[in-house]
């Protein structure tokens, strides 16, 4: 389209065969209430056809956009109907297959649904390219003279701004009818590593059998055991070796069908094509791998003092995040973290508070593992007229608490987003996404901080925050960089084996 395309308390101790707890026996009070979006499948089903139908009319528009104001705002007013339908049904679809990555009929609710969306970005795909070839001063005579037209300004001179990047309306067709393909690797490696890998069973810290999940890794890593946080680190990659080359081969194609885009559109490389969305230029991008790359020493002197004050002969990638400050370690179960969100939210307001508190009674966050839930945790971002979700994979840990109210900042800024600005702009870009997330996480440090009853408990705090800007800043323009280097390689025409990649990243 044109604008857009554990805690015993909670549930039954019975768990399923995988060790995971299963999710019918899981309160509904934390898991997602679809009914805000669609009551049900079958209703689902109706927008879906409903929507359908809508493309005949759409075409109607085609070759008249210039003769008139009028004309071409009915066509980006029918345009941003269709978007409003498309991405309510999108959000529907995504949230019911990521529960249950294994079940077959969301999986095939979800492809109906992307195939659906790339039928009407081909059937749209004539309004941009149609739009670029008015004389620019008689656009802008349009906008002027209709006041309903000016919404759409900034919108129209960005699409100006990336004129040479717009293709004719036949290829712009052929790229919508392709997308679906490009993104088969994406989608078949979301599949692999949550559904189909399998992972091995190995004993706990008490010597109890447990089978490594996504869920659990995170928790491991901060298990005061090391010899059980190298067992479960060394047992967790080895379906990923074993799978190596299919891996290598799906991150290869999504590399590709990066370029492919990137240069069917007339951009230099991936990285500009990917930045020029939101009118960053590369020297942004390389002035942050730079200038980390030369600043590593805080890095590096960190890490020496963990290894000492651990008392080790060497340093892993399993020792990272197991605190300084054993004594204090503690467990927090969700009902803790949702009461340490909000307290520690207050400085921004009783408004503020009082939605959060909404979003955590009313059932927009999913908290628990089950068995091929989708690993992580997200925000499903803004979604005209219906208020965002969020994904956890909750393990009673601190840094549960800390990605809770990552998560929180950036389900307010979409709802925010979404409650105060028409649909066009009814998003954020991706450049400024982090702040929100992370200003909350900044609030939360400083309240546990404040409320700590010890010395100790202080200094594991600042740990934390230390551990933050490790995982926030450095590991993430770290991925910045294998990027850098691997869209650089495949431009060259050089291969990404699974060695090249693997001795690459380490």
């Amino acid at each position: 389209m044109l604008s857009k395309i554990k805690n015993n308390r909670f549930f039954e101790k019975e768990e399923s065969n995988s060790g995971l707890l299963k999710r019918e026996n899981i309160d509904s009070k934390f898991k997602w209430n679809l009914t805000d979006i669609y009551l049900s499948d079958i209703d689902w089903g109706k927008a879906f056809s409903q929507l359908e139908n809508k493309t005949e009319k759409l075409e109607a528009f085609k070759g008249t956009l210039g003769d008139s104001s009028e004309n071409l705002l009915k066509c980006l007013k029918y345009d941003e109907e269709i978007g409003i339908v498309l991405d309510r049904l999108h959000l529907y679809a995504m949230l019911a297959k990521d529960i249950d990555l294994s079940k077959e009929a969301y999986q095939g609710m979800y492809d109906r649904l992307m195939n659906l969306a790339s039928k009407l970005s081909a059937t749209s795909s004539f309004i941009k390219p149609e739009i670029l070839e008015i004389p620019e001063d008689k656009l802008l005579n349009f906008i002027n003279e209709n006041k309903d037209l000016k919404l759409y300004k900034h919108l129209v001179q960005d699409l100006l701004r990336t004129k040479l990047h717009t293709l004719n309306a036949k290829e712009e067709k052929i790229l919508a009818n392709v997308s679906p393909a490009l993104q088969t690797a994406s989608s078949v490696f979301g599949l692999l590593t949550n559904v189909d890998l399998k992972f091995p069973t190995i004993k706990d810290e008490e010597g109890n059998d447990i089978e490594i999940t996504h869920g659990r890794y995170s928790s491991a890593m901060y298990s005061l055991d090391r010899n059980y946080r190298k067992r479960f680190y060394e047992n967790y990659y080895i379906p990923y070796v074993e799978h190596k080359n299919t891996l290598g081969a799906l991150f290869g194609g999504n590399i590709k069908s990066d370029f492919f885009n990137a240069q069917t559109r007339n951009y230099g490389s991936s990285r500009e094509a990917a930045l020029d969305a939101n009118n960053i230029p590369l020297s942004v991008y390389d002035n942050l791998v730079d200038t980390v790359t030369d600043n590593l020493a805080p890095l590096h002197r960190w890490t020496k003092l963990k290894k000492r004050l651990l008392k080790l002969d060497s340093f892993h990638s399993y020792d990272a995040y197991v605190t300084l400050f054993p004594s204090v370690k503690k467990k927090f179960s969700y009902e803790d973290g949702m009461k340490m969100v909000l307290d520690s939210l207050t400085p921004l307001g009783s408004n503020y508070i009082s939605d959060i508190k909404g979003a955590f009674d009313n059932r927009w966050i999913d908290v628990f593992e089950t068995k091929a839930k989708r690993s992580g945790a997200y925000s499903s971002g803004t979604t005209f007229g219906v208020h965002p979700f969020v994904l956890l994979n909750w393990t009673d840990e601190l840094n549960d608490i800390f990605t809770l109210t990552h998560e929180m900042g950036h389900n307010m800024h979409s709802f925010y987003t979404g409650e105060s600005q028409p649909y066009p702009y009814a998003n954020y870009s991706i450049f400024v996404a982090e702040v929100a997330s992370t200003v909350n996480e900044a609030l939360l440090l400083d309240y546990l901080i404040e409320k700590s009853d010890s010395k100790e408990e202080k200094l594991s705090l600042i740990e934390k925050h230390i551990n933050n800007i490790v995982t926030t800043f450095y590991r993430q323009t770290l991925f910045a960089k294998f990027e850098q280097i691997v869209h650089k390689k495949n431009q060259d025409g050089e291969a990404l084996t699974p060695d090249v990649l693997s001795k690459l990243y380490g």
